[in-house]
């Protein structure tokens, strides 16, 4: 063996040294980190034994609501049944015009576009007047929510 695969063999395994002892030191660090975790975590079973009160959660996202009472609102001849009285009242007291509007844009689902060439106005016209309208709808239904 020469000198230089002498000195290439020893680089090789004092860089193999150190690299146990880097990998050693961090496990010695994890191991003692999970530790202190250890130390301060509680069971959820110590807490249910020591307040009795039993853990449990209840989904209610997938629930179908109970609305109970249904509301007509009528345009164009056809009648939407809507679930808040807030709300039925709210679009009862909008204009005709703006009650058609918002039934095509999102009872019918037509685009602002659409409603356009049918009402004979621009799609921007059409979508100031369903921005205005859905604040208006906003206001009326807090004012209704306070009384």
């Amino acid at each position: 063996m020469t000198e230089q695969e002498a000195y290439q063999e020893h680089i090789r395994y004092t860089h193999d040294t150190y690299c146990r002892i880097v990998i050693r030191h961090a496990s010695f660090d994890a191991a003692r980190m999970l530790a202190a975790r250890w130390r301060r975590e509680i069971s959820l079973e110590y807490l249910t034994e020591e307040k009795f009160v039993p853990l449990s959660t209840t989904d209610e996202y997938f629930q179908v609501p109970d609305y109970g009472e249904t509301y007509l609102f009528s345009v164009r001849g056809q009648t939407i049944f809507l679930d808040s009285c807030s709300l039925a009242a709210a679009l009862a007291g909008l204009p005709e015009q703006t009650q058609e509007e918002i039934f095509l844009y999102y009872f019918q689902h037509l685009t602002q576009k659409e409603i356009g060439e049918q009402s004979g106005w621009t799609r921007s016209t059409i979508g100031r007047h369903i921005q205005l309208a859905l604040k208006r709808l906003k206001e009326e239904m807090e004012v209704l929510s306070h009384e």
